[in-house]
Order: C-alpha cells, then structure tokens, then sequence
C-alpha cells in the first residue's frame, strides 16, 4: 500500500542512508522525446533535512538529467530495499543543477568526499512529496561491492581529459536539449 508521509522523516533518512543504489527520473516536456532514467550508487546521495536531497552527479555517457531539469525542473529519486524488509521510497520534487562555477557550489559540495573523480555537478532537489510502497515484488539481493571503474576511468582521464569528454559526450541530452555550463562557442 502506498503511504504519502508529510517529509523525509529521520527513520526514512537513516533507512535511505543504508540503500547502496538508487534511481534518477527525468523527462523534458516535448512529448515526442525521451524520458530517463539513471541507477546511482557509490557515494553520491544526501538528505539535507526534510523536504531537501543533493545527488553528486559524476561524468557518464550522457547528461539527460541536467537537461531535463535545466528546461522543467521535474525529479524523481526512488529507492528499493534489496535486503531486508520490502519497501520503495519515491522522492518527488523540482530539481535544480549546481555548477562548479555557481556560488553555491562549495556549500554543498562539501557533503561529499574531496577526493571523488570525475565530478560534473550537484542536483538540488526540493522535496514535495514523500510515497513509501510495499516493494512485494522487488527481488531480496546482496551486494558484493561498489563498482571501481568509474572512478579509475576519470582518474585515467584527468580533469582536462574529463572536461574534454563532457564538451564532446554531455553538452546536450539525446533529443538536443543543451546542459547547463557544457557549451562550447560552437554550439551555442
């Protein structure tokens, strides 16, 4: 049965603090276009407070999220207990993209680890809308580990190599829309 709770409460918050993956939604509005949705994991999630989440979002193959929420603002996060006992948490709310050239960016950067490689941006989420479900049919799983090879592919890469990758790879989503800070003078 689905439960709307009035905020992420703290037993929610330490719950989503023990999921080792989670999910992103996003779509931009054309109808005719693509809706995304991205599997996270390592690192990369924080409950602020109540109604407030940051995702550090690192180098991919694509950049649908920031060009979603750069054109409508629309996020999804949801999370599934794979151990345990059954539960989906769907977070719902306006998103936003935080540079490395924003003037926030060292505030909420600074709830991650320094060292992490291959970071693009942060996405700010405030939360409107808080649904618990039963999760019957999400399979019982376990972890073995967090995957390495992204952080060793950026390491690799370096930061030149990576901005490189970006303005090739993440200036725009797969149906063209631009992503925020990736335009080069060419495509703008």
């Amino acid at each position: 049965m689905a439960k709307v709770h009035p905020s992420i409460t703290p037993e929610l918050a330490d719950w989503i603090s023990k999921q080792p993956m989670y999910f992103i939604a996003s779509a931009p509005l054309a109808a005719d276009s693509h809706i995304n949705l991205s599997p996270r994991g390592l690192d990369s999630f924080r409950v602020l407070n109540e109604h407030e989440i940051i995702i550090l979002d690192l180098t991919g193959s694509g950049n649908e999220t920031a060009a979603h929420l750069t054109e409508n603002a629309r996020l999804t996060v949801m999370f599934c207990a794979f151990t345990g006992a059954p539960q989906i948490l769907r977070l719902y709310g306006q998103g936003r993209v935080i540079r490395p050239d924003d003037d926030s960016w060292s505030e909420y950067r600074s709830h991650f680890a320094d060292d992490i490689p291959g970071v693009r941006q942060i996405f700010h989420q405030q939360v409107e809308r808080v649904q618990t479900s039963c999760g019957f049919g999400v399979p019982l799983m376990e972890l073995d580990a967090q995957r390495d090879l992204l952080s060793k592919w950026a390491t690799k890469r370096g930061e030149n190599g990576i901005r490189e990758y970006q303005l090739e790879k993440n200036a725009t989503s797969i149906d063209g829309l631009p992503a925020p800070g990736l335009q080069t003078a060419d495509s703008n």
